[in-house]
């Protein structure tokens, strides 16, 4: 009985111990590098955590992206790689995960010695294009990801020139990314400054720009890019600085026919991506062959920043706009998917949400994988297709007759062959609210349950919308009161339901203040006579002065009705008070109830003062517009209840929002 007892407490224990450490390995987790060297020729293996599979999600697994320290890199799980030269290099190993709950696993660099190689050694060409760029994942915040500029002579001699990585768009606020390595491996000079360009001749005719066949290919998929070959460099680097903050310049030189080398920067996500969540970013490049020539490429890669690292995600450039400026633009969203079976899909479903802001008949196509032509109208055909339909507020695109691998299925070690994406334009309707919108994408492989991506999101910057307002303020508890103001109002630019809102006004006021009151005096000892003087003061004031709206907060009720409530301050800068005072003299006696007037004690007094900053006081107010709520003309009322006396006022005004 004993033992037993003892045994149970040890399993709990023990299972308690795994438990921990399993939590703690989803929180931290660690990649390894293992390898086999034989001769010039090295087999790589990594050593993986377990993976911790996400409730409902396709079966977990990993990518990886390799560099094996000589300038190239692969993405294939157990890659092979012949060195040319002898020497120490340093192996690095980005493994990322998919449908995990862990978090993506870190690896340090290992260290290869290669001490024999063949003399006949070659480097394998793989570019299509004179200048590529890749990345090894999407962005999560505070993650490293690492991006691959590849750049190839198109000349039929030895050329130097510039290349050049422009990162952190202007439009997102905060910065997306800091560089914490750039790894070069053919002498290239790397700075963040960028030098004044001079080229020896404008332009080259020589139209060169050739790229090898691809022989084989082991690297991250290549989305479509600008290919154009373009002439004003000036220009270029100019628009180039308008949109993004950092940049940094590649000189490089020796560069041979048909050469191709990489440059691998690596960049960590900062922590204020998170808000940004679902958008699209980029990163561009130009690439300038030969320093005697304008002749130049320019090529942007895009990504989208994602919370966890799921291929069936939903992405667009919509998620920060100003309200001002959006009216002409077209924007994209992107909808990628992958066939994570043990079988190839034919048939592929994407039922997308299109949020009500936007035009659904101004949607279009511009890219999608597999590539394929449009689908006939009401014909049935036996090759392969997409078709676009479209239903209230939702878009359907189908593939139809394709080939997607499955990703666990035999003989499929390409994971990029088992992806796709569907890549859109759509504008925004004539009449739109500013107002947050969702959305998302059911994608169905086959007959299969539908997956559903992430929340696509769209938001406006507030905007500065500023206000031009005058009335008058109406006092009941004043005599003769006569009150204008002019002033200034700030708030969000159009906001669609409610918003805050600050004001400045500047106020010219005047009213009378009566007063009548008696005091008696004592004419002189030894006498039971006294004097009796009742008094008539009247008080003209002239005030100046501001009155402040802190905060308060409005709601539109619609485009032409607005209520609000809020805190109102006032106080005058300058005060005027004309006083004049004037007494009637009379005579009593002790026991007598008679009154003897005597005008020669009458007073009659002039007099003037001015103050400064005098009469603070702190109020509420609730009221409303009519007009345009929004933007525009609009009249309104308002009632200020003020803590000190005189309790009430009444706005009345006119206000301009711009």
């Amino acid at each position: 009985m004993k033992r037993t007892i003892l045994f149970l407490i040890s399993l709990c224990v023990s299972l308690l111990s795994f438990s921990q450490e399993a939590e703690i390995d989803t929180l931290n987790r660690k990649a390894s590098i293992a390898y086999d060297a034989q001769g010039n020729l090295v087999s790589f293996k990594p050593e993986t955590p377990p993976l911790y599979q996400k409730a409902g999600a396709p079966k977990a697994y990993y990518s990886y992206y390799w560099e094996f320290g000589d300038g190239h890199f692969s993405t294939q799980k157990e890659p092979q790689h012949t060195y040319q030269k002898k020497g120490d290099y340093a192996i690095r190993l980005w493994a990322t995960n998919y449908y995990d709950n862990g978090k993506t696993p870190t690896t340090r660099p290992n260290s290869v010695s290669v001490k024999s190689t063949p003399d006949d050694a070659e480097d394998t060409a793989f570019m299509t294009e004179d200048i590529q760029l890749r990345k090894n994942r999407d962005p999560i915040p505070e993650e490293e990801i690492v991006v691959v500029m590849s750049y190839k002579n198109p000349k039929q001699y030895v050329t130097e020139g510039k290349l050049y990585l422009f990162y952190n768009e202007k439009k997102h606020k905060a910065d997306n990314f800091k560089t914490e390595d750039i790894r070069n491996y053919h002498g290239e000079k790397i700075t963040d400054e960028m030098p004044a360009y001079a080229a020896k001749n404008d332009f080259s005719s020589e139209h060169t720009w050739m790229a090898s066949n691809r022989k084989k290919i082991q690297d991250l998929r290549i989305y479509q890019q600008d290919t154009t070959e373009k002439k004003d460099l000036q220009l270029t680097l100019m628009d180039a600085k308008e949109k993004y903050k950092n940049h940094q310049t590649i000189e490089f030189g020796n560069l041979q026919p048909n050469e191709e080398r990489n440059i691998f920067f690596t960049l960590r996500t900062t922590q204020e991506m998170l808000k940004d969540t679902s958008a699209i970013i980029s990163v561009r490049s130009i690439y300038v062959p030969d320093d005697n020539y304008d002749n130049h490429k320019v090529k942007d890669l895009e990504m989208e920043i994602v919370n966890s690292h799921d291929p069936n995600k939903m992405s667009s450039n919509a998620t920060v706009m100003n309200y001002r400026l959006v009216r002409l633009k077209t924007f994209k969203f992107k909808v990628q998917f992958q066939n994570n079976g043990d079988g190839p899909a034919s048939t592929v479903q994407l039922k997308t949400d299109i949020p009500e802001m936007f035009d659904i008949s101004t949607l279009k196509i511009i890219d999608q994988y597999p590539e394929c032509t449009s689908c006939p109208k009401e014909k049935k055909v036996n090759y392969s297709c997409i078709d676009t339909t479209r239903a209230d507020q939702q878009a359907i695109f189908t593939f139809k007759n394709i080939y997607l691998p499955g990703s666990q299925q035999k003989n499929v070690t390409d994971i990029d062959s088992t992806k796709g994406f569907v890549k859109y334009s759509i504008k925004l309707k004539e009449s739109f609210h500013k107002q947050k919108t969702t959305s998302k994408t059911a994608i169905i492989f086959d007959k299969n349950e539908p997956i559903i991506t992430n929340t696509a999101t769209t938001r406006f910057l507030p905007g500065i919308s500023i206000g031009a307002k005058a009335g008058m303020i109406l006092s009941p508890d004043l005599d003769n009161h006569n009150s204008y103001f002019i002033g200034a109002t700030i708030s969000p630019f159009k906001s669609y339901r409610g918003y805050f809102q600050a004001e400045l006004m500047l106020t010219a006021e005047s009213f009378d203040e009566f007063k009548d009151y008696e005091k008696t005096e004592r004419e002189g000892a030894g006498t039971n006579a006294s004097s009796l003087f009742l008094y008539e003061e009247e008080n003209d004031i002239k005030n100046f002065g501001i009155h402040l709206v802190p905060a308060s907060y409005r709601y539109n009720i619609n485009n032409f009705l607005a209520v609000g409530a809020g805190l109102e301050l006032k106080m005058n800068l300058t005060q005027k008070v004309k006083n004049s005072t004037t007494a009637e003299h009379y005579l009593y006696y002790e026991g007598e109830d008679i009154l003897f007037r005597d005008e020669s004690k009458d007073i009659s007094e002039t007099s003037e003062s001015k103050n400064q900053f005098t009469d603070f006081q702190a109020g509420v107010f609730a009221g409303f517009n009519i007009g345009g709520a929004r933007i525009g003309p609009s009249v309104g009322a308002r009632y200020v209840y003020y803590y000190n006396t005189p309790d009430d006022h009444i706005q009345l005004y006119a206000l301009w929002k711009f």
